[in-house]
């Protein structure tokens, strides 16, 4: 009887696993999801990824047309949403991360499967550096011939998931509304940066499509004919099933985090105690909520600023606290250093340039960026793991009515006044080179001559380097530069985000003629978009930053020489308006910059090829 009984036991075990593995696999099929929930509509996925982008606020895609996301492309331009589209998937990706900088959004970009998704790779991993809030949506092969050999079949995946703070791909269309919301909420979260979604064909054409496509034309003979069939039959139901039903396409929540009261409470007392304090702002401190009105807080604490990054022009052009020159005596001098955003990186000398002896309060989105080189050159007092903007605003209100001391500013103004009164970069510029015109000197007259609400976009690396110390931002967000990854080839994309943006500012890329090759063909865009940008190029036809180097080291020029190409004739052959400048025209110098103008006032981008001798004022190289 007992061995009766163990029988029935086991076989209803044996049962009850049948059973529970049947529901599962019933489950995973999607057999009992099919049951409830409608397949077939002549809707496709393009249509959900264009609702939620809608109800984003967002404004542009910008992309390198496919055939795997056409459908997104047609549903976004429906729904009102500008496609954008540019001559390189990389640019479309710059000009995602620009509008995502400006606008403080997320910015967007959509480019076909394979090839397409890899020529984004440098931009994504730029934007990721840059903390740009980025989403990617990229093509893929069908779902069930993703590793098949199908056309442009990769694992794309594995490529962006150590990129991006955010991956998926999409498996079935009711997914699509969903995984999307999440990615961008993600995307602007904590420290901001770059999201992929990956979008396999059949998840976003209509379903009558897929089925003529992927359904079972001649189902082969046999029990194992049959399987297949219906295993394809059910795979091609399930991808549809509630595809269309009604959800939720509203924002979630965004994450920021932010500093305590009683950290607060805590930095309030240093910086009240301190005599000779600073303050580093660096590019995070322009993420939203706070960019426009930092520049309030600072003024009322009167600490002199260092500005970094993105963050120059935080302070407008004049500012008597904002410092440019001698950083490395002042950081000797000062009893306290705020790092707002600013890394401890090779920007700063990975921390040996601050004092052991100053109180250092670092702030900063990103744990690992707040406490770099810690360990070995330098030591917070007091680290913050929240958002510099926002920290900044609340110090200023707990520390009101409170301001540094007058002399420590004053006195370190009066030093950056009189450095750059007697600099090289002010003397040098009047000098003549051997050749062609002083570079020095045209960045002093484009600085002059730019309009006050000008936005510059730095693509390069020598004649980049001499413009960061001698162009002046005008405002907030009024310079764009590539950031820690010291990036080539943002110009174009910037520049196109930048514009439209802001369409009554005018835009200038200041290129390298090395840089330029990366996006000259973007004046193609820029014609077709209707969006007119100013670009100077600063030709020495060299890789001089290199050449600096690489000479004097190691005795060859090997791979640095350029030729002193005809880049206005391109912008002209690309519907736009080339000027060349040589030392036969340095006279007439500032008449063409005003007639450059002009023609982007009418509608034209312009480019300027000024042809510039080689100079010896530099010692090195200097990071944009």
């Amino acid at each position: 009887m007992e061995a009766v009984c163990s029988m029935c036991t086991f076989l209803g075990c044996c049962v009850g696993i049948a059973a529970g593995g049947l529901v599962f696999a019933a489950y995973k099929l999607g057999l009992l999801y099919q049951l409830f929930h409608k397949v077939e509509s002549p809707r496709h996925g393009g249509e959900s990824v264009a609702a939620v982008l809608r109800a984003h606020g967002v404004k542009y895609v910008f992309t390198l047309v496919g055939g795997h996301i056409s459908p997104i492309l047609v549903a976004c331009e429906k729904v009102g949403i500008r496609i954008v589209d540019t001559r390189h998937e990389a640019t479309a990706v710059f000009a995602a991360d620009a509008v995502a900088r400006l606008s403080g959004s997320v910015g967007v970009a959509a480019v076909t499967a394979g090839p397409g998704l890899t020529n984004t790779v440098t931009a994504v991993k730029n934007a990721q550096m840059a903390e740009s809030p980025l989403l990617l949506m990229g093509g893929a092969a069908g779902t069930l011939l993703q590793g098949r050999g199908a056309l442009q079949d990769i694992d794309q995946m594995s490529l962006f998931k150590p990129l991006c703070k955010f991956c998926a791909s999409i498996r079935t269309v009711r997914e699509i509304i969903p995984t999307v919301r999440k990615a961008l909420a993600i995307a602007q979260s904590g420290t901001p940066g770059p999201v992929f979604i990956e979008f396999p064909i059949d998840t976003l054409y209509p379903f009558h499509l897929v089925s003529k496509e992927f359904g079972v034309k001649n189902p082969p003979k046999g029990l194992m004919g049959k399987v297949v069939s219906w295993y394809l039959n059910n795979h091609l139901m399930n991808l549809f099933a509630g595809a269309w039903e009604a959800r939720d396409v509203s924002p979630l929540p965004v994450d920021i985090p932010l500093a305590t009261d009683n950290q607060i409470q805590n930095c309030i007392e240093l910086v009240s105690r301190a005599k000779k304090p600073v303050v580093l702002l660096g590019s995070q401190a322009t993420l939203p909520p706070t960019p426009t009105v930092i520049f309030r807080a600072l003024e009322d604490l009167g600490i002199p600023c260092f500005l970094g990054g993105m963050a120059r022009g935080m302070l407008g052009k004049n500012s008597p606290i904002h410092i440019r020159q001698n950083r490395r005596d002042a950081l000797k001098e000062a009893d306290l250093v705020l790092l707002a955003g600013t890394v401890c990186d090779f920007r700063l000398s990975y921390g040996r340039v601050l004092n052991r002896r100053s109180k250092i309060i670092a702030v900063n989105r990103d744990k690992t960026q707040l406490l770099k080189n810690s360990d070995m050159f330098w030591k917070p007092t007091i680290a913050i793991q929240g958002d510099a903007g926002s920290f900044l605003v609340r110090l200023s209100k707990g520390l009101k009515g409170h301001r540094c001391p007058e002399d420590w500013p004053q006195s370190l103004k009066a030093g950056d006044v009189t450095k750059e009164n007697t600099n090289r970069y002010t003397s040098k510029a009047e000098e003549k080179t051997e050749h062609h015109l002083n570079p020095l000197k045209v960045l002093h007259c484009v600085d002059e001559l730019m309009s006050e609400d000008s936005i510059i976009v730095a693509d390069g690396g020598d004649f980049v380097g001499s413009a960061a110390y001698i162009m002046r931002p005008r405002g907030p967000l009024r310079w764009l530069d590539p950031g820690a990854f010291g990036t080539l080839g943002v110009g174009g994309g910037f520049a196109l985000g930048a514009k439209l943006c802001r369409p009554d500012s005018e835009v200038w890329i200041v290129y390298g003629d090395g840089s330029l090759g990366y996006s000259v063909a973007e004046f193609d865009t820029f014609t077709r978009h209707k969006t007119p940008v100013l670009a100077v190029v600063g030709n020495d036809a060299c890789w001089s930053q290199i050449s600096r180097e690489q000479v004097p080291i190691l005795g060859s020029n090997v791979a640095c020489g350029l030729a002193f190409t005809d880049y206005h004739v391109v912008a002209d052959g690309y519907g736009g308006k080339g000027y060349l400048i040589g030392r036969n025209q340095e006279d007439q110098l500032r008449d063409i910059i005003g007639q450059a103008q002009e023609e982007t006032r009418e509608g034209k981008a312009v480019l300027l090829n000024v042809l510039i001798g080689k100079t010896n004022f530099r010692e090195g190289s200097i990071s944009v």
